[in-house]
């Protein structure tokens, strides 16, 4: 394990990336699937909240128990395919506020261009989780996550589907106190800077757009 990068081994999650990867697989499959993904990842990416006791009466005794507690929780997709791992996240944490980045890559340079942000405020007083399907050159994740450094966070980390070792390095390069949690790691970038053997482009799968 490469330090601060958590990469799941659950079979499930195994199981359904390989859903995921798969090029058969249809528009609202890959929906269903990466929604549920998504919830697993969740899981590896919340292990480490704070929690406090508190006294919970059921049917038979009190006991203790916990909840938790601290820092609130916002979620911030990269726009446009972090959109399909919203649902999946909600759903282990509906109280989380969201905010958006929008990045988009030219295709030439392969470095990122904004065309959106809206955040809430205080993030210095929230834990911040940004996600996004595919970490491939990184310069998205990068960008992002310096964006809401100067929106004040100070507590964040990345949740993807699928990274290349490129991607990963220069996210540890730009920001190295951020944790980084995968359902894979994977061999390389090819000659247009798509993840091998990746799940193709995320964004046109989870709309329709191939």
């Amino acid at each position: 394990m490469i330090q601060n990068v958590y990469v799941s081994s659950h079979p499930l999650l195994e199981h359904k990336l390989s859903i995921l990867r798969d090029e058969r697989t249809g528009t609202r499959e890959f929906r269903e699937v990466l929604k549920e993904v998504t919830m697993l990842l969740g899981y590896e990416a919340t292990r480490d909240l704070p929690t406090e006791d508190i006294e919970v009466k059921t049917p038979v005794a009190t006991c203790t128990c916990k909840k938790l507690s601290g820092r609130k929780l916002v979620l911030v997709p990269i726009l446009r395919a972090g959109i399909g791992m919203v649902d999946g996240f909600l759903q282990l944490l509906p109280s989380a506020k969201v905010g958006h980045i929008g990045l988009s890559r030219n295709e030439e340079t392969l470095e990122p261009i904004e065309y959106y942000a809206k955040v809430p405020n205080e993030l210095d007083k929230r834990n911040v989780i940004v996600v996004d399907p595919m970490l491939a050159t990184g310069g998205s994740a990068v960008a992002a996550l310096t964006k809401l450094k100067e929106r004040g966070a100070k507590n964040l980390r990345l949740v993807c589907l699928v990274a290349a070792p490129a991607g990963v390095e220069a996210v540890q390069k730009a920001h190295p106190e951020v944790p980084i949690y995968l359902a894979a790691l994977d061999e390389k970038l090819n000659e247009k800077g798509y993840i091998v053997p990746g799940l193709g482009d995320a964004g046109d799968r989870i709309f329709g757009t191939l």
